[in-house]
């Protein structure tokens, strides 16, 4: 069994952190995204979107997407503790995630990929789309930081999935990749991402 990774790369960690959570060890192999090594004929062989995180299993089974691997591990594991454990935990984890992944971390990334042409030797990029993604990342921030106002996490007062994907949207893709200075605006966010920061599965 082993994961390919892009150690930089936001989705690559996410899986990362998650795996640190449940104490799980496992082989990974680096592709740098950026040189394209993940559009060599094999991989994309394996790969059904020719991203990256994917799992491959012992029997070659290949599992793309990151909450897909997550889940994969979590019932491997017998701990579904990230995802919630009450029907309520688990519908308010499901919900938070989806939010932070679309209308923050996806967001975040078409604004990102749209306006600096990373991948511009690969795919369209419009400008104006990046824009439009940069506003909305900026629209979602309030939201996100009046959740935090009177909850410990972002999906209640356990930490789960959804914070492990607001962490790093806030840390990488706000502060980062798009210099919307989240921390400085926002104290609930800046709070919560400083508690999360001090965890040693997140450093």
């Amino acid at each position: 069994m082993k994961i390919y990774e892009f150690a930089a790369n936001p989705s690559s960690r996410r899986v990362g952190i998650f795996l640190k959570e449940l104490g799980v060890e496992v082989d990974r192999v680096q592709l740098n995204v950026r040189e394209g090594e993940n559009l060599t004929p094999e991989y994309q062989e394996k790969s059904v979107n020719g991203k990256v995180p994917m799992l491959e299993l012992d029997d070659g089974t290949c599992i793309s997407e990151t909450i897909a691997i997550c889940r994969f591990f979590a019932e491997q594991h017998n701990d579904t503790s990230l995802f919630g454990t009450t029907p309520a935990e688990k519908g308010l984890v499901e919900m938070w995630q989806r939010i932070v992944e679309f209308d923050g971390l996806y967001a975040g990334f078409q604004a990102f990929r749209n306006l600096s042409g990373v991948y511009s030797d690969r795919e369209r990029c419009v400008p104006e789309w990046g824009e439009e993604s940069k506003r909305r990342v900026q629209e979602f921030l309030p939201k996100l930081d009046k959740q935090l106002t009177h909850n410990e996490y972002v999906a209640g007062e356990k930490l789960s999935i959804a914070d492990i994907t607001g962490f790093l949207f806030v840390g990488i893709i706000c502060e980062k990749a798009l210099e919307i200075k989240a921390l400085t605006m926002y104290p609930h966010i800046q709070a919560w991402h400083e508690k999360l920061s001090e965890r040693p599965t997140f450093q």
